[in-house]
């Protein structure tokens, strides 16, 4: 049910008319676990029971954690519940990836080895509504939250439709006072969501879904096409992937705004960031942080006795967030790679400190300048990487981006590729600046009206006639 639907339309104006008639609060908690459950059930009700099931068991290993004054029972009991979750992701995600990675393994030392693939079924959202499950116990067992009493509250922070099958990734501490508090009728914060919602639409269906016609037949059949097509492609694919997913956080974040609740910002103008390290303070904030915190920071983070541990534990780090994308290698040396980067940038950091003239040059603007676009040219190439769907594939079309190649030229008006790249732009220089939060209180309610109009109408003018899932629903 995807959220540029029209199915999606008519299950959430039933959600929000049910939500906003019912008398009481608990109400409307049932209502809308009952509502996120159903969500997920369209697309698998299997799957949706499985949720339920460890979310129920989650619930009860945190009481029991919340129960004892035992450190050896407690930390048993959060060993139980990581090791739960992570063996659902391990056997859903990665079982085929494992398993074709021993047996290549094995022919390589000599030996034969076949293994079957198995039959899978990808719970969509998996590695978001995990790793919050992991987030709220590892929590409780720190004493960060206490331990939820309600088995409704809890399971419905889980399976909360708007973020459920690609995040933001919710942390305990946020959105559980949220599930306590009574909700009013609040005009202004359905405003609020109207515009984020229409926001992330124009994103998705006028941006994103525009940029995967220049993007995905070059991505495809890479060898058929020039350097001209392929450098439109890789400028497609950076601007696809950034409206696509901003655009189903900012959707998320509308929509959980119009029935009362707040999620956190998962994007802040990330292609304006001056280094690699800034990037993840921009992107996927969700990720990035859950990362931080419970990865990096646990395996000793930049806190340590050596400078060779703390590469470590950036490498170890950004090498398990690549996989976590997904079960291939394609996202196992992006991750890699951006853990390189990061070394990279940390050592020079720590250099240019020590050079205060040239740390003095390096805050100019047109230094500033230049360092924005070396770090969007880094992670525009990596996100060859990422998109490509083999490492040959990646390494044949960062070739012909760099060697120039004859080939076809897609047969799709480049004016709209430039276009919507002058809009990307520009929202980025507006958020920049904050332009839009000084523009749109001073709008008149009419004017609001009609740009809200002139928007959702250039979305359906412009998306394509057939509407791609969103790229991050695979992770």
């Amino acid at each position: 049910m995807l959220f540029t639907s029209q199915s999606f339309l008519a299950f959430f104006v039933v959600v929000f008319a049910v939500h906003w008639l019912l008398p009481t609060h608990r109400a409307r908690l049932l209502w809308l676990l009952g509502a996120s459950l159903f969500f997920y059930a369209t697309w698998n009700p299997w799957l949706a029971g499985l949720i339920a099931a460890s979310t129920t068991v989650d619930y009860w290993i945190a009481r029991a954690i919340a129960a004892t004054p035992f450190p050896r029972r407690r930390s048993a009991l959060v060993a139980t519940s990581v090791g739960m979750n992570l063996g659902l992701l391990a056997y859903f995600k990665y079982v085929n990836f494992f398993l074709r990675s021993l047996e290549e393994a094995l022919n390589m030392a000599g030996a034969s080895a076949s293994f079957p693939v198995l039959r899978v079924i990808l719970p969509i959202g998996i590695s978001f509504y995990t790793f919050e499950a992991i987030s709220y116990v590892v929590d409780v067992h720190r004493g960060r939250v206490a331990a939820e009493r309600s088995l409704v509250r809890f399971m419905l922070f889980i399976t909360f439709f708007p973020h459920l099958v690609a995040g933001p990734i919710v942390r305990p501490n946020f959105f559980l006072p949220q599930l306590r508090r009574p909700k009013r009728w609040d005009w202004m914060r359905l405003h609020l969501g109207l515009q984020y919602f229409l926001l992330g639409l124009f994103k998705k269906m006028a941006i994103a879904d525009r940029m995967a016609m220049f993007a995905d037949p070059v991505f495809g059949q890479p060898a058929n096409y020039g350097t001209a097509a392929v450098w439109a492609a890789v400028v497609a694919y950076t601007i696809q992937i950034y409206c696509d997913f901003s655009g189903y956080s900012d959707m998320a974040v509308g929509v959980a705004h119009s029935l009362g609740y707040k999620l956190p910002q998962n994007f802040k103008l990330p292609y304006l960031a001056a280094s690699v390290s800034e990037f993840w303070r921009r992107w996927h904030v969700s990720l990035s942080t859950w990362l931080r915190d419970y990865l990096y920071i646990p395996l000793g983070g930049s806190r340590t006795e050596s400078d060779r541990q703390t590469t470590r534990n950036l490498m170890v780090t950004m090498t398990l967030g690549g996989l976590w994308h997904g079960a291939a290698l394609t996202f196992v040396v992006w991750g890699f790679a951006h853990g390189c980067l990061l070394v990279a940038n940390r050592r020079w950091r720590r250099w240019r400190a020590a050079q205060p003239a040239l740390d003095a040059v390096m805050e100019t603007a047109p230094a500033r300048l230049a360092a924005i676009v070396l770090t969007l040219a880094s992670v525009a190439s990596l996100w060859v990487v990422f998109r490509a769907p083999s490492l040959s594939a990646a390494v044949e079309i960062l070739h012909r981006l760099i060697s120039p190649h004859d080939g076809w030229l897609p047969p799709l008006p480049r004016r709209s590729l430039f276009i919507l790249l002058s809009v990307v732009i520009a929202g980025h220089l507006a958020g920049r600046y904050s332009l839009a939060k000084w523009c749109i209180p001073r709008f008149p309610v009419a004017g609001a009206a009609l740009a809200y109009a002139v928007l959702f109408t250039l979305t359906l003018f412009l998306a394509p006639d057939s509407t791609k899932t969103f790229i991050y629903f695979q992770f």
